[in-house]
């Protein structure tokens, strides 16, 4: 099934209404944002781009029959009837995969018909905030160690489609690698395995035989990274003694490549880690690697690094795969335009009031340093002097108190969204993952530290142009003031 059309229903009951009131054809601008990252963090890391663009191109593929069986009423048929040939015909603008990006900021923005640009925001929606929660908690997690993190949740994901495309925004936000051998064969992620604890079992049920399975899996993997699991019976009085006696009956030493090493998978990991370490280290093995898993996060990790355990590289299951803390990422789909008049949704919530209009994103950097955003309109008044190099001054949204002036000639500037498909058509290449994850890196190393914290991060400065502003309040007060006059 593709899956341009895993939709809800009322985007096509609406569409019916649009064509029959003549508006299916009229421009519309829609913006996709989120309003507040999860785990009170500042930022969120964009994954899902490509499966995006993908699936709009999936549209119009259907035959009428599809159509009518969510649809059977008479009054349906001629507009189903129009659906087996409708395309996207829009333009797209987005966000690159990896960029790191803040609130209210247009992720994707769709100008098209409306019929076409009101269809995509379920299947759209479905794919991003799926990729981009999973790819904001892993950068949690990775951002809590300067050792490797792996990902192997996908026992642990929402289905397979899930695992697929969790380990490859996992890989984005920093992981080394996954345990998924489909995110491999589809997007070229280093895939990882060591054993599980039925591996070791299979050979009998006793610590004896836990020397067996592992001179076996030694002698079966030799050339091969060696990773023994040692905490089937007991860590340290059985694993990590038949684990040195393996090693030793098979010349495996600090000279084997690409790498030898054990895996901590329960217990106190602390305290376990730093006495195999000692253990390892009097037998001539200090290059062995010591990984360790067990339901770990960001906040045991950090917790683990505190304690300086003796932990080289980390396995993270669920807590990514599943953005456990948080497993609903919060992006939203927004009309802002509508042939040429921007339109907004007010809120007694301030929080849910969005940005009208046709917009664009602009990052300033000092020094290399990622200074501010600002979302402009097109073509107003801060965006060309932005463009042009010149004098700017940004005001705080919610306290115009707070203002920084960026002095023509201090500052560079990049604009954030691109344009990614043109007419229907893609006109953007496709990157690699290891290419995305490069531009997530890039761009991290580019924030202050202080907002790179896992907890409590200084907030970075996001604002709006005096353009921007101006039309908000102007659509607001307009509105408010017929309100009253009801």
């Amino acid at each position: 099934m593709e899956v341009s059309y895993c939709s809800d229903k009322y985007q096509y009951t609406m569409g019916k209404t649009f064509v029959d009131a003549g508006l299916d054809n009229k421009t519309a601008v829609f913006n996709m944002f989120y309003r507040k990252a999860p785990d009170n963090n500042n930022w969120a890391v964009v994954s899902g781009i490509d499966q995006v663009l993908d699936m709009i191109q999936g549209f119009g593929k259907m035959p009428e029959s599809f159509f009518r069986k969510f649809l059977p009423e008479d009054h349906y048929r001629d507009f189903c009837k129009k659906l087996t040939t409708v395309r996207f015909t829009g333009d797209v603008y987005a966000m690159e995969e990896g960029q790191i990006v803040f609130p209210k900021e247009p992720i994707i923005t769709v100008v098209a018909p409306l019929l076409e640009a009101q269809i995509l925001e379920t299947p759209m929606l479905s794919i991003m905030n799926h990729q981009m929660a999973v790819a904001t908690k892993a950068s949690r997690v990775t951002r809590s160690t300067n050792k490797p993190v792996t990902e192997f949740g996908s026992r642990r994901a929402h289905g397979p489609w899930a695992s697929l495309h969790g380990g490859k925004a996992a890989f984005v936000a920093g992981c080394v690698g996954t345990s998924n051998i489909l995110a491999t064969t589809e997007f070229g992620i280093p895939s990882t395995g060591t054993m599980a604890h039925s591996y070791i079992t299979a050979f009998g049920c006793n610590p004896r035989s836990e020397f067996v399975a592992f001179d076996t899996y030694i002698k079966s993997h030799r050339g091969e990274g060696l990773i023994l699991l040692i905490d089937t019976y007991d860590t340290l009085k059985s694993g990590i003694q038949n684990a040195i006696a393996a090693f030793k009956a098979n010349n495996i030493d600090n000279k084997y490549t690409p790498f030898y090493g054990i895996r901590l998978d329960s217990g106190d990991l602390a305290y376990l880690s730093k006495k195999c370490r000692e253990m390892l280290d009097k037998e001539g093995f200090d290059k062995c690697i010591i990984f360790a898993s067990n339901a770990l996060d960001e906040y045991l990790i950090s917790d683990l690094e505190r304690q300086n355990a003796a932990i080289d590289c980390y396995g993270v299951g669920d807590a990514i795969a599943t953005s456990k803390h948080n497993p609903c990422f919060g992006n939203v789909y927004k009309m802002v335009q509508i042939n040429g008049q921007p339109v907004l949704k007010i809120s007694n919530d301030k929080a849910k009031v969005i940005n009208p209009g046709f917009q664009i994103t602009y990052r300033i950097y000092q020094e290399n340093e990622s200074k501010a955003d600002v979302t402009c309109l097109r073509d107003d008044t801060l965006a060309k002097a932005i463009e042009e190099g010149k004098e700017i001054l940004l005001r705080d949204e919610f306290d115009q108190t707070k203002r920084t002036v960026y002095r023509e000639g201090t500052y560079t500037s990049e604009i954030l969204q691109h344009k990614v498909v043109e007419n229907g058509v893609r006109i953007a290449p496709r990157t690699t993952a290891q290419e995305k994850q490069k531009k997530y890196l890039d761009e991290l190393s580019r924030m202050n530290p202080t907002e790179r914290r896992i907890i409590n991060p200084h907030f970075y400065k996001v604002d709006i142009s005096d353009d921007l502003y101006d039309l908000k309040m102007g659509l607001i007060y307009k509105i408010k003031e017929e309100l009253n006059h009801v």
